[in-house]
């Protein structure tokens, strides 16, 4: 951890948000490479019955792309007026679409309804799908935003209840799968309500309250939700395996359950407001965040390429102490190659 930088690249009501994107690209790495090691704890890893801290890393990339898509639609405007801004939007859509595409559909063992179904709709295909959702009521009132969340939050519930729930485990989908983008909405929406709050700070109104009052409160209606089908008893807090009934409202980044979402969005404001505290406040700034966080879509692609030489030291049964030191060396390797990009001005943005 470094003192604030006189020199820091972006605007200081910025620096908060690049530094929670960098958490959340270093987290990526970790649980998704740790996450093979059987000695590493599970709430490190991948489940799709309950919500572990590995399943909050993913709506953490939806809540910084909420945050930073608002700024981004009101400067195109002003420099390019409201048709040029749209038409660009678009068109940054569609390369992020093309992109996850080619990426997740890069293994042709099978068949193209197969990819469909199981490989195509995760992250950046997702992030593209509910922007493009979104995209009608990014900028207008807070009102707007949060009824067009909770509509599209309910209208995933009640088609999970027809049909939806069932089907999506039938075709093995992960991250929602195609309807996915209904509920992965609440976290863009919770992004942009935070862009708000941190925008308003400059009148001198703070920011942490919010963040930290709609933080825990949806949290606790995430929690709230998954009781709902426990049977009438309370159903197992995050980061705990389920002791009850799995069905459609257990929190589950498979299903893209509504429970899921409301709580991991309610979640990522209370770690987004430490990074306000910190950064913006106190600030205080971290180098590996920042590395990841001015680079943070050529991390996400480059993960895949150096994973396949550290995929050799890889086997499941590792001991604890040796799964660490490949892991960090792993991250170590992503952060180097990252930097030197970096150094070069080689940066993805759309």
């Amino acid at each position: 951890m470094n003192e604030p930088a006189t020199n820091a690249p972006i605007s200081n009501r910025l620096l908060s948000l690049d530094q929670f994107r960098g958490y959340t690209v270093a987290g990526m790495l970790f649980v998704n490479f740790a996450g093979g090691f059987a000695a590493v704890h599970p709430v490190f890893k991948h489940h799709n019955t309950y919500c572990s801290y590995a399943n909050t890393i993913m709506p953490q990339f939806f809540f910084a792309v909420g945050f930073a898509l608002p700024l981004v639609m009101l400067r195109n405007r002003e420099k390019l007026g409201a048709h040029g801004a749209l038409w660009r939007i678009l068109w940054r859509i569609a390369l992020l679409i093309g992109i996850g595409l080619a990426l997740y559909n890069l293994d042709w063992r099978s068949s193209l309804v197969e990819r469909f179904w199981r490989d195509s709709f995760q992250t950046l295909v997702h992030i593209g799908v509910t922007c493009l959702w979104v995209l009608p009521v990014i900028t207008r009132s807070l009102r707007a935003r949060v009824l067009f969340a909770a509509g599209s939050g309910l209208l995933h519930l009640g088609l999970s209840a027809w049909f939806w729930y069932t089907l999506l485990h039938e075709k093995r989908v992960i991250d929602g799968g195609p309807l996915g983008f209904l509920t992965w909405t609440l976290p863009i929406i919770v992004g942009s309500m935070a862009h708000d709050w941190v925008k308003e700070e400059k009148s001198g109104r703070s920011a942490l309250y919010p963040l930290l009052g709609w933080g825990a409160a949806l949290m606790l209606g995430g929690y709230a939700l998954s009781c709902l089908g426990a049977g009438g008893h309370l159903a197992a807090p995050p980061f705990l395996p389920p002791w009850s009934t799995v069905d459609l409202w257990t929190m589950s980044q498979r299903a893209g359950s509504l429970s899921y979402q409301v709580f991991a969005s309610g979640f990522s404001l209370v770690v987004y407001a430490l990074f306000v505290w910190l950064c913006d406040r106190k600030r205080w700034q971290f180098s590996i965040f920042g590395v990841f966080g001015a680079n943070a879509l050529a991390a996400y692609l480059l993960q895949s390429v150096l994973e396949y030489p550290f995929s050799v030291l890889r086997y499941r049964e590792a001991p604890l102490w040796q799964a660490l030191g490949i892991t960090l060396a792993f991250i170590a390797a992503n952060v180097l190659l990252v930097w030197w990009m970096n150094r070069r001005g080689w940066f993805l943005r759309l």
